[in-house]
């Protein structure tokens, strides 16, 4: 521990003796330091011990003595070291009346021991409680390791460190979910931190943060301090260090020795990843490529299970330019990648569940297998809920102007299947995800689609232009009041081409609609007699039914 007043008064070789402040000789020293100055605490750093031997001083004068050690307390002194046998036999009772009033250590230094003397014994303690604190920081940094490179990994180095510091460690993924926590009660506690450790997370690695606690209880006398893991742009988790009070040097060292450490298994994990996601991606080739035998072998035990039983396929994109919306506040101004982090909450819901999952990024798609029923899609549908509960692809209030921040991406869903129909459930996964994109919904499951009707899919601008396109002769002709042959078509069409029904609905003569019907083929040149036509006419009328 560093040298106090009350450590100096005890050193047998100073025999200093102490003459006011007795209440505060157990407050640190951190120099000693000599001026006969009358003024020196514009030289001064807080924190001294200051010894004089009133030489420029009235050492006598009441006043101007009150003056002096006000100066001295204000400026952070520590203790007054005043020298007798030299300008005064005897600390002046001015001086210590001072001393007493403002709470001031005043030791007497006697005549033999000189100021250097001093000097070096604080010194020397300094030096010892730093030499005392690297040694303990070695001894940390190699308990650490040898539980960072056991077994548990992870849990065990957290354990050492909680012992280290004095307090708890936790250790968080990046969608800020506890990894880990030690002693087990601290869960509860780093729990509390999710919203802390996602901004951190959203900024450039290495990061940290410092907050005061985490609650109005007895948590909230913590002082907690974040640091993020990973040596890139991105950040690959979160260390969080609880203690009661700011980390000493020794503790200081056993943090910056575990985050060395954490940030080099994540590291190493993401080699091994990306490892992975090149066997994963050769095995996704193989399955669209329609060879699920060979798809299996590579697979070996890695992805194995997962094409062992029911998955499904999902496709993501990005959809669209980022808006403001998609910024994290207090980042960098450069909104991180949407793929990457749906493809970080997949994975982490998987690892959680232990399921077996295959992510390939595939330029600005995301393709996954994933199991049927499974975390991982569970999560994708989560997500997609509170994008689409947050209202993110819908049209904001009624009053404001601005129009709604697009979703940052669109995924579709393939129905459930097995490795010899993975072609066609990437084709029922790009399905879903085109009409997502075009209703601008944020995930379409195929199921959703197979079930539903044609007609939504009609509800888009390149479908009503060529309604328009197709329709538009047919009303320029009832524009001009010539008869109404947009009606008369709708009405034969929809009663399946039965002149006497379709004339009845009209309340015309089944001649007339007859007459009717063959004008219509004579301005759009194009046979009713022919299905793809009454087709293509029909989809027009129901496409701008709404007009």
């Amino acid at each position: 521990m560093p040298p106090t007043l009350a450590s100096l008064v005890a050193h047998p070789a100073l025999k200093l003796a102490v003459r006011a402040g007795e209440e505060r000789l157990e407050t640190p020293v951190r120099w000693a330091h000599a001026s006969e100055l009358a003024d020196p605490v514009p030289y001064l750093d807080g924190g001294e011990l200051l010894l004089v031997t009133a030489l420029k001083l009235d050492a006598e004068n009441a006043e101007e003595m009150r003056a002096y050690v006000r100066r001295l307390a204000g400026a952070g002194v520590v203790g007054l070291g005043f020298a007798v046998g030299v300008n005064y036999e005897d600390i002046p009772e001015a001086l210590v009346s001072a001393a007493a009033e403002e709470g001031m250590p005043l030791l007497e230094v006697p005549r033999r021991t000189p100021f250097i003397a001093i000097s070096k014994a604080v010194s020397a303690a300094i030096a010892a409680e730093q030499y005392q604190a690297v040694t303990a920081g070695f001894e940390a940094q190699r308990e650490l390791t040898r539980a960072a490179l056991g077994p548990q990994g992870p849990e065990a180095l957290l354990a050492r460190l909680a012992a280290h510091v004095g307090g708890w460690a936790a250790l968080y993924d990046m969608s800020g979910a506890v990894v880990a926590a030690a002693p087990e009660w601290a869960a509860r506690r780093a729990a509390r931190l999710t919203s802390d450790v996602e901004r951190l997370s959203e900024r450039p690695a290495p990061a940290s943060a410092v907050t005061g606690g985490t609650g109005a209880d007895d948590d909230g006398a913590d002082r907690i301090e974040l640091q993020s893991l990973g040596s890139g742009r991105r950040a690959r988790g979160v260390l969080a260090v609880g203690t009661g009070a700011p980390l000493g040097t020794a503790e200081r060292y056993a943090v910056n020795s575990a985050v060395a450490l954490l940030t080099l298994t994540a590291e190493r994990s993401r080699t091994l990843a990306a490892a992975e996601q090149r066997l994963g991606s050769a095995v996704l080739r193989m399955l669209l490529a329609g060879e699920p035998d060979h798809a299996r072998t590579v697979a070996g035990s890695l992805y194995g299970a997962l094409l062992d039983a029911p998955f499904r396929v999902l496709v993501a994109e990005r959809a669209g330019p980022q808006t403001p919306d998609a910024v994290p506040a207090g980042g960098d101004g450069a909104a991180p990648d949407p793929l990457g982090r749906l493809a970080d909450t997949l994975e982490t819901a998987a690892a959680r569940s232990g399921e077996h999952l295959l992510a390939v990024p595939d330029g600005d798609r995301l393709v996954v297998l994933a199991a049927d029923g499974g975390a991982a899609v569970a999560a994708c549908e989560r997500l997609a809920e509170e994008y689409e509960g947050a209202g993110r692809c819908s049209p904001r209030r009624r009053g404001e102007r601005s129009a709604a921040p697009v979703a940052a991406f669109a995924v579709g869903i393939s129905a459930p299947t097995g490795p010899i129909a993975a072609v066609s459930a990437y084709r029922q996964a790009e399905q879903a995800l085109s009409v997502a994109r075009r209703r601008g919904r944020v995930l379409v499951e195929h199921e959703e689609v197979a079930a539903g009707s044609v007609l939504p899919l009609l509800a888009d601008d390149a479908v009503r232009a060529f309604a328009d396109g197709i329709l538009r002769p047919l009303r320029e002709h009832d524009a001009t009041g010539r008869g109404d042959l947009v009606a008369s078509l709708r009405a034969w069409l929809s009663r399946h081409g039965q002149w006497d029904a379709a004339a009845a609905d009209l309340g015309v003569h089944r001649h007339t609609l007859r007459y009717r019907m063959r004008r219509v083929e004579e301005i759009l040149g194009r046979s009713l007699d022919d299905p793809d036509a009454r087709m293509e006419l029909w989809l027009a009328l129901k496409a701008t039914s709404a007009d």
